[in-house]
């Protein structure tokens, strides 16, 4: 198959190195990479499966390569390439054809050592999780933004680690809404504490999301009490309905039963309609990508997808609770990462 490609982690996927200027022409089972005079030298050192070509028009050296190579069809992601490069790939003398996903789809079962390193930046970030909440102990008082600052200085270990993503870190009410963002309330004992979170380890993303109730034993394990007997069943339901989602995945099932599984143990609980968003997606290179485990998907899981399994319970204006791992999906079922 012959295609493009821009995306930095679709590039980084195919040849082991991207950079924020770049084409990756794909033909047959050649790799071509363009890239401008900044990246040649750290290309052409990391780069053992592409032919580097140096290009101040990345465009125009694309196109003199698609008449050299005499390619006839070409696909590409329509997410991926933007109006600029469609209209100047419309002039070649080419069917250009479109495929979702492109590379999400090529990356969705994971090999064993992608398996590892999703492992490795998964232990890591539970780790990370173990120090904020410590950290956590002695900052009653301070507000959610100055919290989820800190958090970011303890999740990437002050720099050493990229995140996959801005942490949701939320107090009671605010914890209602799935992406939260900060605001000026403050910290204080008794509160419920909604902490999301996850960071790269070799680019390869982890996601956890755990709630507790503040005091000066807080941790964020998923054995927790609360003195609201209503966030208590709350948070049992969304545990059992995470528990049962992760013993019932299994290959061959389609992804939204799997969504059901969960959503139906919250439904039959006083708290139906309140699970309100999908119960995972899948992780890799990038944090969010296929499989995508919601109540529409009829794709069937395979044995080395990667996903997330979060559903959640959330209350306007009262409280919001969610508690998430990913898994990766064996022949036996779904292992905890």
């Amino acid at each position: 198959m012959n295609y493009i490609l821009k995306d930095e982690n679709a590039v980084y996927y195919e040849v082991g190195f991207s950079c924020d200027n770049e084409l990756l022409v794909v033909a047959g089972s050649e790799k071509y990479f363009i890239t401008d005079a900044r990246y040649t030298t750290a290309a052409k050192e990391e780069i053992k499966n592409a032919e580097v070509i140096e290009a101040r028009d990345l465009l125009g050296a694309a196109s003199k390569l698609l008449r050299r190579l005499k390619i006839k069809k070409l696909f590409y992601d329509p997410k991926d390439l933007g109006c600029t490069e469609l209209e100047a790939l419309q002039k070649l003398p080419l069917t250009l054809t479109k495929k979702a996903n492109l590379s999400w789809q090529k990356r969705q079962i994971k090999n064993e050592e992608e398996i590892e390193l999703l492992k490795i930046s998964a232990r890591l970030n539970k780790e990370a999780f173990d120090e904020f909440a410590a950290f956590l102990t002695k900052a009653k008082g301070k507000s959610e933004k100055r919290l989820q600052f800190e958090a970011k200085a303890i999740l990437s270990r002050f720099g050493e680690y990229d995140l996959s993503f801005e942490p949701i870190f939320a107090i009671n009410e605010n914890a209602a809404k799935p992406h939260a963002h900060p605001t000026d309330k403050i910290l204080k004992e008794g509160d419920l504490v909604l902490f999301d979170a996850g960071i790269k380890y070799k680019r390869y993303c982890s996601d956890r999301t755990r709630t507790s109730q503040y005091g000066d034993r807080i941790n964020f394990s998923k054995d927790q009490k609360f003195s609201d007997p209503k966030i208590q069943k709350a948070y049992d339901v969304v545990r059992k309905a995470q528990e049962e989602a992760i013993r019932r995945a299994k290959p061959g099932m389609k992804a939204k039963d799997l969504d059901k599984i969960a959503r139906d143990i919250i439904d039959n609980s006083e708290f139906k309609g309140a699970f309100v968003h999908s119960l995972g997606h899948g992780v890799g290179l990038d944090i969010h990508e296929m499989p995508f485990i919601n109540a529409r998907n009829e794709q069937i899981l395979k044995e080395g997808m990667v996903f997330t399994i979060e559903p959640g319970i959330y209350v306007p204006g009262e409280f919001g609770i969610r508690i998430e791992d990913m898994v990766v999906l064996r022949d036996s079922g779904a292992e905890v990462l």
